[in-house]
């Protein structure tokens, strides 16, 4: 049994707009959360209800993470962002695409390439759920080692981001 609002692991989905880019991943996973009955139907906003504003500890992570790699020349949280100046942002990640089904999310750096795809599907239990994938590709041994380390924090942030979208959901 699933416990409401409660995200978990789930195969990466074979009908995601990043399924071309599964193969030779340095990082894929996939992560889903019950909607709750009631929840709205339009994804982007579901979605912006968990990525904005960011919880109080991400954006602390976040700034942890900013401080670190400025000393080895990556983008800051703040220039991804603002790099998006072509297009829309959610939180701070560029929204590359969006369908009805499917919000996807990422940017290229010369250290690693991500992108996130956040569906909106029938869920297994009945009723609706959200689907967050992570798919990551690192160019170099900077993008290897910076991938090792934000790992396990990239694991608890997709599962609480997609936990506060369920709570917000209504």
């Amino acid at each position: 049994m699933i416990k409401a609002h409660k995200a978990y692991a789930i195969p990466v989905p074979s009908d995601s707009t990043l399924a071309p880019l599964y193969r030779g991943a340095d990082l894929l996973d996939a992560y889903a959360v019950q909607l709750p009955e009631g929840a709205g139907d339009d994804l982007e906003m579901l979605v912006r209800a968990g990525f904005e504003p960011q919880a109080w500890w991400i954006r602390a992570l976040t700034r942890v993470r900013d401080m670190i790699m400025a000393t080895v020349g990556v983008k800051s949280s703040r220039a991804v962002g603002m790099a998006a100046a072509r297009g829309p942002v959610i939180g701070f990640f560029p929204l590359l695409s969006k369908s009805a089904g499917e919000l996807v999310m990422g940017e290229d750096d010369r250290h690693l390439d991500f992108r996130l795809a956040i569906q909106q599907r029938a869920g297994a239990a009945g009723g609706r759920e959200l689907v967050i994938v992570s798919v990551v590709h690192c160019h170099n041994l900077l993008g290897r080692t910076y991938l090792a380390a934000i790992t396990p924090f990239h694991r608890v942030i997709a599962r609480a981001s997609l936990e506060r979208v369920a709570r917000r959901a209504v």
